[in-house]
């Protein structure tokens, strides 16, 4: 059984900065999961030729069971808001998270973070500036975000080793917020049938992630940016008892700036 994650940076190139539907699909295939967690996925948007990136994604590997789960509704450019429960069964522009299986799913849970606190952030005339020198201009050196939704998926599903509930998550990359979704999402867990697994872009490194989840990290290595990784955010972990795991390496991927991680589970040498 072979698990992945992988930020998909909605399926664009870092190289020409486009989308190519077949490209990505063409990626998805190449890493052969079981039970795949995607991040930074889009739905209906024209920046990726307005299709259903996790339809693709489950033709391009097989997957019988999937979930979408939008943290905004619209075009990332234009007006947005965020998403709402009933807005996982609807077809509407979105962008989000996705959980994708090969083996039945007994049952789907999703778990949503709020907009977090609004942060300052340099405007491009502040950017500008720091490249190039210049008088400081307070007034318009930094602008006021409020930071993304965010959301997890949990699934039910049976496995060749048994029900196992696995989890999608993609966390905010504000600090100290990260870590408060992190334990929040750790205990949403704890209250599904085990063995659990959480897989992710959690915007944490390895040791923060094992120290507040309480768990080991089945997966390591930089993740980020895809280019010249430098830092791990991207994580595969579980606090429970499993079989013995190994890390697939596969090839990095023509799309994203973040890497995925492949974590396999053999066959019980004595089935």
């Amino acid at each position: 059984m072979r698990l992945a994650t992988w930020n998909i940076l909605h399926g664009r190139s870092m190289s020409d900065a486009t989308v190519d539907i077949d490209r990505f699909a063409r990626a998805i295939a190449t890493l052969d999961a079981d039970v795949l967690a995607l991040q930074e996925v889009d739905r209906a948007q024209p920046r990726s030729s307005s299709v259903d990136l996790t339809a693709v994604a489950a033709e391009a590997m097989g997957a019988t069971e999937r979930l979408f789960v939008p943290a905004r509704i619209g075009e990332p450019a234009r007006a947005r808001r965020a998403a709402h429960e009933h807005d996982v069964e609807a077809t509407s522009t979105g962008y989000g998270i996705a959980l994708l299986s090969r083996y039945p799913v007994l049952r789907w849970q999703v778990l949503r973070f709020p907009p977090s606190m609004r942060l300052r952030a340099p405007t491009e005339a502040e950017l500008r500036r720091r490249r190039h020198g210049g008088p400081a201009s307070p007034e318009r050196s930094v602008r006021r975000l409020r930071e993304e939704p965010r959301a997890a998926i949990a699934a039910t599903i049976r496995t060749p080793f048994g029900d196992w509930t696995v989890a999608c998550a993609h966390l905010t990359f504000l600090p100290g917020t990260n870590v408060r979704q992190l334990r929040r999402t750790m205990g949403w867990l704890r209250q599904m049938p085990g063995p659990r697994v959480l897989m992710g872009d959690l915007n944490l490194p390895p040791a923060a992630v094992s120290r507040v989840a309480g768990a080991r990290l089945l997966a390591r290595g930089a993740t980020f940016p895809a280019g010249h990784p430098m830092v791990q955010i991207d994580h595969v972990l579980s606090g429970d008892p499993l079989p013995r795991s190994r890390q697939i390496r596969v090839p990095r991927p023509p799309l994203s700036d973040h890497l995925p991680l492949v974590v396999e589970f053999p066959p019980d040498p004595l089935l």
